[in-house]
């Protein structure tokens, strides 16, 4: 999924407009993980400061709008490890 991780990295870039303000992982189950710091997002799998975990199908429904990460982490769609402010920031500017 490399280019279609690259792709998502570029959409996620778009709706963020700009960094983030800390380090977040979303990792996309079967496929690898995208970064989000104050440089933007790009494919990458270092530490963080929150990590998110889904399924791509949950990820992509999420990246377009489909679906609310905060409704995808209470039907346990999407995992959170770490700092929960930072992840339910980074929910807010996708939703």
């Amino acid at each position: 999924m490399s280019e279609d991780l690259n792709a998502a990295a570029a959409k996620l870039n778009e709706k963020l407009g700009g960094g983030f303000d800390g380090v977040a992982k979303f990792v996309i189950e079967g496929e690898g993980a995208i970064m989000v710091d104050s440089d933007g997002a790009r494919v990458g799998d270092e530490e963080a400061d929150v990590t998110m975990t889904a399924s791509k199908e949950t990820f992509l429904d999420m990246l377009s709008g489909d679906l609310n990460p905060t409704s995808a982490f209470m039907t346990g769609k999407l995992s959170v490890d770490g700092d929960m402010g930072k992840a339910m920031a980074l929910g807010s500017a996708l939703a």
